[in-house]
């Protein structure tokens, strides 16, 4: 769909905002603050200006979107719910009013064994969700947590703590997803991830998508409810990004997952807006009232998700990048390749690489960022470096001419910046390299080559790119690039374009990933199969059939 095809049609409140305030003062954190209160009619004063509503006065469940855990740490992990009794409402069916929510954790499902227990507050000017961050935990264990307000009980969640730092786990089971876009099928794939034995789920961006949603929810074609006319519209207020977010964790296999096992997210480009470059976005219009939206997708973000305190955003500024163990068996370099890059070179899209796209100063993780990850591996540890990421790393000719397109957006589009990553994981001595990818709505499993033009070059590590839940629709095991692709790319092992998710088991000796696929996402009921596994081999980077 053409940029100009989808002009959104801006809130007003957005553009009088970018009216006031210039960009150089937007950028600085009390201008950032106050231009984001004065578009989404945030109190200044902060969370102490609400009153507190006494919960014995909720008279619907508030835990309509569920629970959730994430950032697993030795001895702590994050817990989240949101109080939600009409979610489809802009206030959620809640006053303004500050609500007291108890949690518990447990060493057992049903409670008889409490590890942790107290109180947490859910704020209006939050949405009224909930982020609490439990400590003193056993590291290495599964519990079970649950909230409670007023008499409302929640449902149970189940999590668990990462093991000791200086520990040697055995292995590690992980999940990777990416792309869930509602309108485009059903959240088939997390029903069977919920059942799932895994340790930790990674999603790698697209949680959501900006684009409208009619009443029939799209592919969904539903038959047996209405959805209402407020989602029938591009996101761009808090109010939007909010009321989106109730939308998709409405959804009960959704929810399943998140109650299921602990997520580890990041974000791409459709939490914002499609394609955007730092404070550039797709379509034109002013960069202050870009910044105005992407502070409000920023903040529902953190909002929606079981994330901690130093994600919290200032303005349109959010550090998401961060740095996960798991005892001495994997170290998880989180990025975002989203916030920080320079603008996708030749206007986007796939393009002949050149002078442009080249240009050594051109980045895709910004330079902080980039020395965030080098000095990270040289200080590493543990025996897998996983680095859970957005777009396409390794090349992906997009023909069999040479030269051939490739895609500006991905990797590809940025060489410099990958060159530099490779070269400080040399530098570091990182042997069993694990780069986890979302974005193209694919499954693929590719060498990292050290010269990717070099079939014989050396294999540096492995790339595992899982498919969209739902992106795509229902898709095709051999989409009709196939050959070209498999050709075109000697280090691409594995293309699958079904929808699903991908396991990773890594051991002591190996690593195993499997791809999950369903046939189907625009009706509900598919059954899972494993379209493919492959192990690469501790010290052997390369991947060969399972």
């Amino acid at each position: 769909m053409t940029s100009e095809a989808r002009q959104p049609q801006h809130a007003p409140e957005l553009r009088a905002a970018a009216r006031h305030i210039g960009r150089r003062h937007f950028l600085t954190a009390t201008g950032a603050a106050a231009a984001l209160a004065f578009a989404v009619n945030l109190p200044t004063a902060g969370t102490a200006a609400a009153a507190e509503l006494d919960a014995a006065r909720i008279t619907e469940d508030p835990f309509t979107l569920g629970v959730a855990s994430g950032d697993p740490l030795p001895g702590s992990v994050v817990l989240w719910t949101r109080l939600a009794p009409a979610p489809f409402q802009a206030d959620s069916g809640l006053p303004a009013e500050r609500v007291t929510v108890h949690w518990e954790v447990a060493h057992d499902e049903r409670f008889r064994r409490i590890a942790r227990r107290g109180t947490a507050t859910a704020h209006p000017e939050f949405h009224h969700t909930v982020h609490v961050e439990v400590s003193h935990l056993e590291p290495g264990r599964t519990f079970y947590y649950r909230f409670r307000a007023g008499r409302w009980i929640s449902p149970t969640g189940r999590t668990r703590t990462a093991p000791a730092v200086d520990s040697r786990p055995g292995s590690l089971t992980l999940a990777a997803v990416s792309c869930q876009a509602y309108h485009d099928g059903y959240f088939t794939p997390y029903a069977h991830l919920a059942a799932d034995d895994v340790d930790v789920v990674f999603h790698l961006g697209d949680y959501l998508y900006e684009y409208a949603v009619n009443s029939v929810g799209g592919a969904r074609a539903y038959t047996d409810r209405t959805l209402p006319a407020l989602f029938n519209r591009e996101t761009v207020t808090l109010e939007d990004y909010r009321l989106r977010y109730a939308l998709y964790r409405d959804d009960a296999d959704l929810r399943a997952a998140h109650a299921a096992h602990p997520f580890v997210v990041t974000w791409d480009d459709h939490e914002t807006e499609n394609n955007y470059a730092d404070d550039i976005p797709e379509n034109s219009v002013p960069p202050e009232e870009f910044l105005l939206r992407r502070a409000s997708a920023y903040r529902a973000y953190w909002e929606n998700q079981p994330l901690r305190r130093p994600q919290q955003p200032e303005g349109p500024d959010m550090q998401l990048y961060r740095r996960l163990h798991w005892g001495r068996l994997a170290q998880f370099d989180v990025l975002d390749t989203r916030q920080y890059r320079s603008n996708q070179a030749y206007g986007d899209g796939a393009h002949v690489p050149g002078p442009e796209s080249d240009d050594p100063s051109r980045t895709i993780t910004g330079a902080s960022q980039e020395r965030w990850l080098l000095d990270g591996w040289h200080s590493s540890r543990a025996l897998w470096n996983v680095v859970p990421q957005q777009v396409v790393f390794s090349q992906r000719r997009f023909e069999l001419t040479t030269p051939s397109k490739l895609s500006m957006d991905a990797w590809d589009g940025y060489r410099a910046s990958r060159s530099r990553v490779l070269d400080g994981a040399k530098a570091a001595g990182i042997e069993n390299l694990m780069v986890l990818t979302g974005d193209v709505h694919v499954g693929y499993a590719f060498d990292i080559k050290d010269d990717f033009d070099d079939p014989d070059s050396r294999t540096v590590g492995t790339e595992i790119v899982a498919t969209s839940v739902t992106s795509g629709k229902d898709g095709a095991e051999r989409p009709a690039n196939w050959n070209t692709y498999m050709t075109a790319n000697p280090h691409l092992k594995f293309y699958n374009g079904q929808r699903g998710y991908v396991t990773v088991e890594l051991g002591q000796e190996a690593a195993r990933a499997d791809f999950r696929t369903v046939p189907y996402v625009t009706r509900p009921g598919a059954p899972v199969t494993t379209a493919a596994s492959f192990v690469t081999a501790v010290g052997e980077p390369g991947l060969r059939p399972a």
